[in-house]
């Protein structure tokens, strides 16, 4: 028991090299025992840490083992597969494949979805984009014509519509506003400016 604690004393784990050995001890004969001990330990958990890794990146301890080793292994076994043709013959070749279920959505929404698009019903966030898309397109077509309408000499008319256009991109804005509150993370839209829109038809 007190070898044990000894034992405990002197290993010492580390996140990076797994382990490293801090011994003292009085008497010469113990610390080699120790030694001999802690050196087995270690061997062990390198052999265990060695067969979770591919055979390719096996018995390498003085190589880098990166996140870079590990993906090129995979890449050349998927070539190797498709080289030899395991995947000629997988169930469903040839066929649509079956988009009914989304793996990555709540199962609840998912399901409203799908109820949805079997009555020819879409979401509401999916009718706003493609009316903010519109409304989109049509303002830009109305600001390149009062453009057009200004570089021409009509300064008055141009006052006159910058302040109706600016009126709709507000509009327009909030329809984005609303449409980021209720749309899926990650499919935001970014609003329009009224500087950034000009300086593209400066250009």
């Amino acid at each position: 028991m007190a070898t044990w604690l000894r034992l405990r004393r002197c290993i010492a784990l580390d996140s990076r090299s797994l382990f490293s050995v801090r011994c003292s001890s009085s008497s010469s004969g113990k610390s080699k025992a120790e030694k001999k001990l802690v050196d087995r330990i270690s061997a062990v958990i390198d052999a265990v840490n060695d067969r979770k890794l591919p055979p390719e990146l096996r018995g390498q301890r003085n190589n880098v083992r990166s996140e870079t080793d590990m993906i090129n292994v995979v890449e050349q076994r998927i070539w190797h597969s498709m080289e030899e043709g395991h995947f000629e013959n997988l169930p469903g070749k040839g066929k649509p494949l079956k988009l009914d279920t989304n793996p990555h959505a709540d199962p609840a929404e998912d399901t409203l979805y799908r109820i949805l698009s079997k009555n020819g019903c879409a979401p509401e966030w999916v009718e706003l984009n493609k009316e903010i898309r519109s409304k989109i397109s049509e303002w830009r077509i109305s600001l390149k014509k009062a453009w057009a309408n200004k570089c021409s000499g009509d300064q008055s008319g141009w006052v006159e519509n910058s302040e109706a256009l600016k009126l709709q991109l507000q509009e327009i804005n909030n329809k984005v506003f609303r449409y980021n509150l209720i749309v899926p993370f990650g499919r935001q839209m970014i609003g329009l400016k009224w500087e950034k829109e000009l300086g593209y038809l400066e250009e």
